[in-house]
Parts: C-alpha cells; sequence; structure tokens
C-alpha cells in the first residue's frame, strides 16, 4: 500500500495547529481552490471524532467521493481520519502534532490505495499519489500561514 509520510515545523502552539487542522472552512479553501467539493457532517467549524467529511473530485474522467470519518481523537495531539465510503480502496490518514520549544512538530502519515474501477487503477498509479501529496503540501502551507501569523485569530476566536 502507498505511504506518504512527511514532517513539518511550525512556529506555533500545539493546539493551535492542532485546531487549525481540523478546521472545516481550511479545508474548503483548500478543495475550492481546485474545483472540488467538500462537505462535513460535523456539528461544528471543527471536525471531531466520528465526524465526517466527504470530497467530491473529478479523477480519471469521472466524479468520485470519498467519505472519511475522524476514527480517533486525542486532542491537541493526534487526530485520524479513515475512508468510510467511496471510490478508493483504502484512505487512512494520521495526523500527530508534537510540541516543541518553539512551535510544533505536525507529522502526517497518509496511506492509500488507488481507486477500484480499472480507469482508477491505470490513471491512479502515476496520479494520485502527485495528487495527494500537493493536497498535503497545500493543507501544511495554510495552515503554516494561519497559525504563524494573527489569522488564526479570525478562525478561532
Amino acid at each position: 500500500m502507498p505511504r506518504i509520510h512527511t514532517t513539518t515545523f511550525i512556529a506555533a502552539p500545539a493546539e493551535r495547529v492542532f485546531d487549525l487542522s481540523r478546521h472545516i472552512a481550511l479545508y474548503k479553501l483548500i478543495f475550492q481552490s481546485r474545483k472540488e467539493k467538500l462537505t462535513s457532517g460535523a456539528a461544528s467549524t471543527l471536525i471531531g471524532k466520528n465526524e465526517t467529511i466527504t470530497v467530491i473530485a473529478k479523477h480519471a474522467g469521472r466524479l468520485r467521493m470519498s467519505m472519511m470519518k475522524v476514527t480517533a481523537f486525542q486532542r491537541p495531539s493526534l487526530f485520524i481520519e479513515e475512508q468510510v465510503k467511496g471510490d478508493l480502496q483504502n484512505y487512512k490518514h494520521e495526523h500527530h502534532f508534537k510540541p516543541v520549544e518553539n512551535g510544533t512538530i505536525v507529522i502526517d502519515i497518509l496511506e492509500f490505495d488507488i481507486p477500484k474501477d480499472i480507469i482508477g487503477k491505470i490513471f491512479g498509479k502515476v496520479y494520485f499519489r502527485k495528487y495527494l501529496e500537493e493536497i498535503l503540501r497545500k493543507r501544511t502551507e495554510l495552515i503554516r500561514n494561519y497559525a504563524e501569523t494573527e489569522k488564526w485569530r479570525a478562525v478561532l476566536s
């Protein structure tokens, strides 16, 4: 199973970085820039344990849906999203947050399998990993941008 592992330093407290990482408005910003749709089953703007987000995106010539559920949640150190419905054979994203003296180390571990259909299998091997790496990179940059500036106050106040 393919795996993406990234480690990033963000100069902000772990609680702030954790909450920004699960903020629905920030998730939506990432997917809107790609003309993809994200919906949430969260009761608030911060996704929590047993809540879901659904992404609908066009890949390999067809609309693809993936519903992820937060299956583990330990504020401010960890949350895990796993696919519960969708086109992928498997998807699990672990978000780890380690406080350090001057900020937070963010560790993302993403395990996934390509889409189930034949077209997805053909294009997925080449394209899908790059797609997920780009989404992860954009997400991390956006969270850092908010966490290290005063922007965080506008979404977490």
